[in-house]
């Protein structure tokens, strides 16, 4: 188990990101607002920053000011509806409140069919304004009206954007791209992802460069509250079941959400009613059931205190339980909630500490949301915690390969939301010893390629998060990784490989431009930052880049490049599998790294037994001799079939 977290970040509670200027808008909102004369805008900023309200003053100001009519406001479930209610916003300072007439707020309880039916008649009528409606209310209407058209002079807001998909399946997806091209219709996208999704981009990159766009960061918004202090990313690695690890993983003196395995997930028992009631017993002894309420009282074990516990799994009751956490007003009312897939989004608790997640999850933008539960400030909590729970691989199992695959996935995930997490960094080429930088963020290197064109300048100053989700979620490249492949293959094969498949319009150098980017800047993040004074008093800076203390004014783009950037997710793998499991991946990924016939194993067989003779060693895969290097993975693939085999005995 690791004593540390993988990712430890600490603010400074500046009070920045709460406070509200003269209109009544806090930083994130202002930020918007002055972008509120772009046609298409999308918006990335993380949970409980304001983006409801961002919208709402944006929207208010081009009914004023910019010609537009009507405003629809499209959400991807009901429950989040609440979010755009009636807001006073003129007492605050700004020149209007926001009000929805309760007729066009169709994320009220009523018929689907007469939803659709009512947003159409929306589009035709002269008066009324505002409209907010599902997702897949827009989606039906979009279908049933005739002419993209009817959308001018109308702006199109979409709540949670990272639910929409520029796939084919996607309608909502297609209607966006239409309306774009034949309406005159303004475009507000919102998202608490810093990621695209996993697999299906929203927008063609054609589309997304309409966009302007407006980034709210998670460091900005934590490091400008008033009471958190700081924020971790562990992990618990397990064997066996999950439910028998759990008691020594729950911490009971947290306010804690427990994410439950998806039912089609290894980890799941496929028992789900079964899991809630061990998780019950995990906790301490059941005490009652509140028959009004749905909510449970649970003697912890551990502190012998009376818990209110939330059960989110179960459909029986479930309405009540919800009915009870939208109304919850302090710190007392409640104290774990256990859930499947709810308590992600459209639920605020803001006095939750910790997520404790069983199993990982496939999708980035998840994980955003689950962190984005425990991470509201509150007066409660100085730290916020994220734990995911692993299973830890056993090397007689013969799904070891799929298992490591799973933690690497799952490591990799908390190294890209250190991306979020931590402080903006810009690099800049530093060209002569005695440059200065211009600002807290800014990092001089020496030797670093300057982006030649404006298409490798957009990528690296708008997708760097994007493309790293992309290079961690490659096969190579999470292979690489497990064998602990050295910095050079990293930095120079696998990793601009990854920046060509996904550019692939972009030029050999605009490749290894961005490449250097995405390397160095993955290096700087992971970095531990201190400091020394000299016998004259100066302070002097250091990064602990891997295993090497480096000067600040010294960092040198060889110097970083000779660092695999990866390094610390094979450090965090390494501590918490045993050698002959590592050893058994790393054969498995030698064996894979060549498609050799039958006739070649046999014959570079027999050219490595000759080679042995009269060089007294094995063939090493990273000799400068290819003859050499085919001999070692040709028996590394001997090795694995022969370990099959014997498994299968």
């Amino acid at each position: 188990m690791q004593d540390k977290n993988v990712v430890e970040v600490n603010y400074h509670r500046t009070g920045r990101s709460t406070n509200t200027n003269e209109l009544g808008m806090r930083e994130m909102q202002a930020r918007v607002y002055q972008h509120r004369n772009s046609q298409y805008l999308l918006v990335k900023a993380p949970p409980a920053s304001g983006k409801s309200r961002a919208l709402m003053f944006v929207a208010l100001d081009k009914l004023a000011n910019q010609g537009i009519k009507k405003v629809i406001v499209a959400v991807p479930e009901r429950s989040i509806g609440r979010s755009f209610k009636n807001t006073a916003l003129v007492k605050y300072g700004f020149y209007e409140d926001w009000k929805v007439e309760p007729q066009y707020d169709l994320t009220l309880p009523g018929g689907d069919k007469s939803k659709v039916q009512k947003l159409v008649d929306f589009l035709n009528s002269a008066e009324d304004k505002i409209l907010i409606c599902t997702h897949a209310t827009l989606r039906f209407a979009y279908e049933k009206v005739a002419d993209d058209h009817a959308f001018d002079n109308t702006m199109v807001a979409i709540d949670e954007f990272h639910h929409v998909s520029s796939n084919d399946s996607s309608v909502l997806g297609t209607a966006l791209k239409n309306i774009m091209h034949n309406s005159s219709a303004h475009i507000m996208a919102m998202t608490g992802s810093y990621f695209r999704g996993d697999s299906e981009p929203i927008l063609s990159p054609e589309d997304e460069q309409l966009f302007d766009k407006v980034t709210y960061t998670y460091y900005e918004q934590l490091d400008g509250y008033q009471y958190l202090k700081s924020f971790g990313i562990d992990y618990k690695f397990y064997q066996g079941s999950y439910l028998d690890a759990l008691p020594d993983a729950i911490d009971t003196t947290k306010k804690t959400i427990i994410h439950i395995p998806s039912v089609n997930s290894s980890e799941s028992t496929k028992d789900k009613y079964n899991e809630v009631d061990a998780i019950f017993d995990a906790i301490g002894t059941l005490v009652d059931r509140d028959d009004k309420t749905g909510i449970y009282t649970i003697k912890s074990k551990q502190t012998g205190k009376l818990l209110k516990v939330a059960d989110l799994v179960n459909e029986d009751g479930r309405e009540k339980v919800q009915e009870y956490l939208r109304n919850i007003s302090s710190a007392d009312d409640l104290d774990i909630i256990v859930a499947l897939n709810m308590a992600k989004e459209g639920f605020d608790w803001p006095w939750a500490q910790q997520a404790l997640t069983i199993g990982y999850r496939h999708s980035l933008t998840e994980i955003v949301q689950i962190i984005g539960r425990v991470t509201r400030d509150s007066s409660n909590k100085t730290h916020a915690q994220f734990t995911n729970m692993i299973e830890q691989p056993d090397a007689k199992d013969d799904a070891v390969q799929y298992a490591v695959n799973q933690i690497l996935k799952a490591i990799t995930a908390s190294l890209l939301m250190e991306q979020v997490l931590a402080p903006e960094i810009h690099l800049k080429r530093r060209r002569h010893p005695s440059d200065q930088p211009n600002g807290d963020a800014d990092i001089l290197i020496k030797g670093l390629k300057e982006p030649t064109t404006k298409r490798a300048q957009s990528i690296i100053e708008n997708d760097l998060p994007d493309l790293k989700a992309a290079i961690l979620q490659d096969q190579d490249v999470k292979n690489g990784i497990a064998a602990n492949v050295d910095a050079e293959v990293m930095n120079k094969e696998l990793i601009p490989k990854v920046v060509m498949t996904r550019y692939p319009d972009l030029s050999n150098d605009e490749v290894d431009q961005v490449s250097q980017y995405v390397v160095a800047d993955t290096v700087l993040r992971h970095a531990k930052v201190d400091s020394s004074v000299d016998q004259e008093g100066n302070t002097n800076e250091f990064l602990k880049m891997a295993d090497k203390f480096i000067n600040v004014n010294d960092l040198d783009i060889n110097l970083i490049e000779s660092i695999n950037p990866f390094q610390r997710a094979y450090d965090v793998m390494s501590q918490n599998i045993d050698s002959d499991t590592l050893r058994i991946i790393e054969r498995s990924i030698d064996a894979k790294k060549y498609d050799f016939s039958d006739e070649e194993l046999m014959q570079l067989y027999m050219n490595a037994k000759v080679f042995v003779e009269k060089t007294g060693r094995k063939p090493d895969k990273n000799s400068n001799n290819e003859e050499e290097v085919r001999m070692a993975y040709a028996l590394a693939k001997l090795s694995d079939m022969r370990a099959r085999r014997n498994e299968n005995r």
